[in-house]
């Protein structure tokens, strides 16, 4: 593993560019601070570099709240959302520091939503890809954006049409109260053909580990695991 050292650039840092496309977003967009003892260990357990957006991100934040914390991009953490983004896929996409994962997760919806950079799992011939683990089908859909490219999206897209049926009225202040380790589980279930109406369901507040782990399961009983968009 490179020292800690090597991974921050001085020359040529991310974070300005990235600084910048937060002050012009559209969207809604907070940014949580890092604490910095906390932020120089979550980078080394990237192995990332800070001159990449995603480096930059991880160092420079605790994380970003997109659209009154619709959307949770990972940083090295902070009280309001306690996962780091290596920490985060540590026993998920790779079980020691050190190792080389097939895709990191950098991001999640409140709807259980996960986005993953994929880095050989999903395809080998789209490394860098953004991939999204859609609550509705549980595929992992290939974005065709890299994790750039997801940032700008974030800030800028359209998120009201990306999430078309699934806001249900005055969403907003609920999700902004939801804390950002948490998601919401739907009953019926979202990739169910139970239900057609997103303000008719139960919705109740869930670990986002824990639905994490239940969205693979499920992907496993209903024989997706290897079903991946190549």
């Amino acid at each position: 593993m490179r020292p800690l050292e090597a991974l921050i650039d001085k020359n040529d840092p991310g974070w300005p560019l990235i600084r910048s496309w937060i002050d012009t977003a559209k969207n809604k967009v907070e940014v949580l601070p890092a604490d910095p003892s906390k932020a120089g260990d979550a980078l080394f357990n990237t192995q990332v570099t800070t001159q990449s957006p995603m480096g930059a991100v991880v160092y420079m934040t605790g994380g970003l709240l997109i659209d009154h914390g619709w959307i949770r991009i990972l940083g090295s953490g902070n009280a309001r959302l306690t996962r780091s983004l290596p920490e985060w896929n540590k026993g998920k996409s790779f079980q020691e520091y050190g190792e080389a994962p097939g895709y990191w997760l950098i991001a999640d919806d409140v709807l259980g939503g996960f986005f993953a950079v994929n880095t050989g799992t999903f395809s080998r011939e789209k490394i860098g890809n953004v991939y999204y683990l859609a609550p509705d089908n549980l595929e992992w859909e290939d974005l065709n954006m890299t994790y750039a490219g997801f940032l700008h999206f974030c800030l800028n897209g359209n998120l009201d049409k990306y999430y078309e049926g699934f806001r249900w009225k005055d969403w907003q202040k609920e999700v902004a109260k939801l804390p950002g380790d948490k998601v919401y589980m739907f009953f019926p279930f979202l990739w169910s053909k139970d239900w057609k109406d997103i303000n008719k369901v139960t919705r109740e507040e869930a670990p986002a580990d824990q639905q994490f782990k239940f969205n693979m399961e499920t992907r496993k009983r209903l024989g997706l695991e290897t079903n991946y968009h190549k």
